[in-house]
C-alpha cells in the first residue's frame, strides 16, 4: 500500500496547498465515496475513489476546451474506520457496497488515507453526484484525522443535469445514466460510480457549452440555477 501511495504522490502529488493557491481548472476530479451508513455527519467513511477529467484547448473556438477522462489519473483507497469496531455492523449497508468487516479492518489508517487524498487532488475542483454527501463525509473525516479539511470547491452534477434538462424533479444517478446510455459496471462501488459520473459530465458538456464558457466557476454558477426551477415533487 505504501508503494501505491508513493506512486500517486510522485505523479499527482502537489502537497498540501495553501488556501490562497489558484484553482487548477485544467483538471477536475470526479469523486465518489462509500460509507458505513446514510448519515454523513455520523457514519464512517469507508472508501474514496476518483478519476481525473483533463481539459484540452479546442482550436478555432474562442475559449473552447474539451474534457477527457484520463484513466491513468485515478485514485482509490479503503479506510479503516476510526474508533472501536461496531458490535452490530450494518449488514444491509455492507450488501450495498460490498466492503465487509474484514476489508474495513484491513483499510488504511484514516490520517494516511486523507493525506494521500489531499496530495492527489491538489488544487483541482471536485465533482460528485449529490456531492453534499461525499463532501460532508470527506471533510468530517479530514477534520477528525488531520484537524483540517481541503477547501476545494465542489460541483453537484445532479444540480447541473437538472438545469440543463429543465428538470424540476430530483432524479437519481441511475435515472441520468439510463437517459444518456451510460452503463455503470458496478453500482455502489466507489470507483465504478466515479467513472460513470465522469462519463455523465462528458455527456452533459455539449449542452453546458451552449450556456457558459466551461470554466469551473461559471459551471458552478450555472448549476446554482437549480434553485430557481419549479418546486420538486
Amino acid at each position: 500500500m505504501t508503494t501505491l501511495l508513493q506512486r500517486w504522490r510522485s505523479r499527482w502529488g502537489r502537497g498540501t496547498a495553501p488556501a490562497a493557491a489558484a484553482l487548477d481548472d485544467a483538471r477536475w476530479i470526479v469523486a465518489d465515496v462509500e460509507s458505513g451508513g446514510l448519515d454523513p455527519r455520523r457514519d464512517p467513511l469507508l472508501a474514496i475513489a476518483a478519476v481525473g477529467v483533463h481539459f484540452a484547448r479546442v482550436q478555432g473556438e474562442r475559449g473552447g476546451r474539451r474534457p477527457c477522462i484520463v484513466l491513468g489519473d485515478r485514485f482509490e483507497l479503503l479506510l479503516r474506520p476510526s474508533g472501536a469496531p461496531s458490535a452490530s455492523p450494518d449488514k444491509a449497508n455492507i450488501l450495498v457496497h460490498g466492503i465487509g468487516i474484514g476489508a474495513q479492518r484491513a483499510g488504511l489508517d484514516p490520517a494516511e488515507a486523507l493525506q494521500a487524498w489531499e496530495s492527489y487532488i491538489g488544487r483541482s475542483p471536485l465533482v460528485g453526484f449529490h456531492s453534499a454527501f461525499d463532501r460532508t463525509l470527506i471533510e468530517r473525516a479530514g477534520r477528525d484525522a488531520l484537524g483540517r479539511a481541503p477547501d476545494n470547491p465542489w460541483l453537484d452534477l445532479e444540480h447541473l443535469a437538472a438545469v440543463l434538462h429543465r428538470e424540476p424533479r430530483q432524479r437519481s444517478l441511475d435515472d441520468w445514466l439510463a437517459q444518456h446510455g451510460i452503463t455503470c459496471l458496478a453500482r455502489h462501488q466507489a470507483s465504478a460510480d466515479a467513472l460513470a459520473t465522469a462519463q455523465l459530465l462528458l455527456k452533459l458538456w455539449p449542452a453546458l457549452r451552449q450556456r457558459c464558457d466551461g470554466r469551473f466557476s461559471t459551471v458552478l454558477d450555472l448549476a446554482a440555477g437549480h434553485r430557481f426551477l419549479p418546486l420538486r415533487h
